[in-house]
């Protein structure tokens, strides 16, 4: 199918599989992570998110960039038309990931005890961090996999390993929490963990028969580079590596300060654990579910981003800027006002409590921001402006630290959601102005911000007032019904106001139809000058 495609309807076609397999796998994970909140209650889902900290950490080590290394060599590579250069790059990467694997396991084993005890303040947290030691080096080797599949294009073994990995993920874990849960709290997260480990070791051995088989495509005579493999990646990801490890750990100090902080306010350490587990492992991701569909774009956007840099062909990324800036913000700001009207039957419907609805209901405005930085980043990062990325990143980590020590203890989760609207506002803006001073797309301000809030509010609105009007209760149904009419109503709102215009149609027929002769302009090589908003 993928030869009979346009250059357009191949990224597209990739971009689709992803977000169906990504809004599969998120689907299933936020309605596991209800199961698992309804066996182990929300004190364990804050224990394990406690610990997801100083792991988070330890996975930066582990991966260290090469996600990004691996995509970015391997893409320049294939765009100068040297596949032996790109399976050079691709053994190369592969070696780095697993010395920076190991070198993090090390680590993290020996140094368990005394961050369980000492830095999250809870002895429980040793063992699982012990356990959680030993998936870094599958970690580290299965994100340098995944950027050599999303490199040459080959994105469904990707979405292979991600279906594969989550069916392990939810049979291990439940089989471990039946075993595991009359043991209390600690033994619920112990089960979390090591659904993780057995989860992350399929994985790799998925990935590795994926890229042994991958390799036919590769075969090809020597490269006439000279360039130094080992220095072109180790160039790419050490800048990226070093200030991940900078915002990593300035993450995992704010972990820690989160439930220390909500317990200053007055509520025990028990209630501070809920609170935090509510909002990290149950609300988050509700809120997060719907950027699959910019996330699956974005990181399809790195090498295509990249190619067309190599190539010199700085139009062509000025198109694919404007057209996912577009794409992203009449996106982000429906599913915010999704998530805002009817965020009381989310938490209900979802996890059974209004405690969580609120919090759906608090966030679902800053959806917008945080969607839009994801595709933001992806064209940055494949300007090989990674650096600057990670810079801001880093000032986003920090500030936030500060904030949770000063506002936290002093206002409780409301303090901390202040700190998320603060912090993802200064990101996205720091990010949006570096991209707009780079490529300088000619943004539709108008019909890509103001004219989809307008939609939003009237189709959301119009189907709030007719489930009152019909005395609606809070069924899965009638919730699954009431967005789907709401999306339906929203797009051809967007249609009627035509903030959904000729380009997005050509889109879609370059997905569904036949190849044309003449490709829609998102990504198209120069050709002929592009339409001017």
């Amino acid at each position: 199918m993928e030869q009979r495609l346009s250059r357009t309807g191949r990224f597209f076609y990739n971009s689709l599989l992803m977000v169906g397999v990504t809004l599969l796998m998120r689907a299933i994970g936020v309605g596991f992570n209800a199961f698992v909140a309804g066996k182990a209650g929300a004190q364990a889902m804050g224990l394990y998110s406690l610990l997801s900290g100083v792991y988070g950490f330890a996975v930066t080590l582990a991966c260290s960039g090469i996600h990004l290394g691996t995509t970015r060599t391997v893409a320049d590579a294939l765009g100068k038309s040297d596949k032996a250069l790109a399976k050079k790059f691709a053994a190369r990467a592969l070696g780095i990931s697993l010395f920076f694997g190991l070198l993090s396991s090390v680590l993290l084993f020996f140094l368990a005890p005394y961050a369980g005890v000492h830095w999250l303040g809870d002895g429980r947290t040793v063992l699982p961090l012990r356990l959680l030691a030993l998936s870094l080096p599958a970690v580290a080797i299965c994100s340098c996999l995944n950027g050599y599949f999303t490199a040459v294009r080959r994105v469904w073994k990707n979405a292979a390993v991600q279906i594969s990995s989550q069916a392990i993920r939810i049979f291990g874990t439940a089989g471990f929490l039946v075993w595991l849960l009359p043991g209390g709290v600690a033994s619920a997260c112990l089960a979390l963990v090591l659904g993780t480990l057995i989860t992350q070791l399929f994985e790799l051995v998925f990935s590795i028969v994926l890229y042994l088989l991958d390799q036919k495509h590769l075969r090809t005579g020597g490269t006439h580079s000279q360039e130094p493999v080992t220095k072109t990646i180790l160039g790419i990801i050490l800048p990226v590596a070093f200030s991940s490890y900078a915002r990593s750990g300035l993450i995992t100090l704010q972990h820690i300060l989160i439930p220390r902080g909500l317990a200053g306010s007055g509520a025990s350490w028990e209630s501070a654990l809920a609170s935090y587990g509510v909002l990290h492992s149950m609300v988050l991701p509700v809120v997060l579910f719907p950027s699959a569909f910019i996330s699956s774009f974005a990181g399809l956007l790195i090498p295509e981003i990249a190619e067309a840099k190599v190539q010199g062909d700085l139009e062509r990324v000025r198109r694919v800027s404007r057209r996912i800036f577009g794409i992203s913000m009449m996106f982000s700001v429906g599913t915010a006002g999704v998530m805002l009207c009817f965020s009381h039957g989310l938490g209900l419907v979802i996890y059974d409590s209004l405690q969580a609805g609120s919090m759906i209901a608090a966030l679902a405005p800053l959806i917008p921001i945080m969607y839009i930085d994801s595709a933001v980043d992806a064209v940055l990062k494949g300007m090989g402006q990674q650096v600057y990325s990670m810079n801001v990143n880093i000032i986003d980590a920090l500030t936030s630290v500060i904030l949770v020590m000063i506002l936290v203890p002093k206002f409780g989760v409301n303090g901390y959601i202040f700190t998320i609207y603060f912090t993802e506002i200064l990101n996205t803006t720091l990010s949006l102005a570096r991209m707009i001073a780079i490529t300088k797309p000619k943004l539709r301000i108008l019909g890509h911000v103001f004219g989809p809030i307008l939609c939003i509010t009237g189709a959301s609105w119009a189907v709030y007032l007719l489930s009152k009007a019909l005395a609606l209760q809070p069924t899965v149904w009638a919730l699954v019904g009431q967005i789907t009419l709401t999306a339906l109503l929203y797009l051809a709102l967007l249609v009627a106001t035509r903030c959904i215009g000729t380009d997005e149609f050509e889109i879609l027929r370059a997905i569904f139809g036949k190849k044309r002769k003449k490709e829609p302009q998102l990504l198209q090589p120069l050709a002929h000058k592009p339409r001017v908003d």
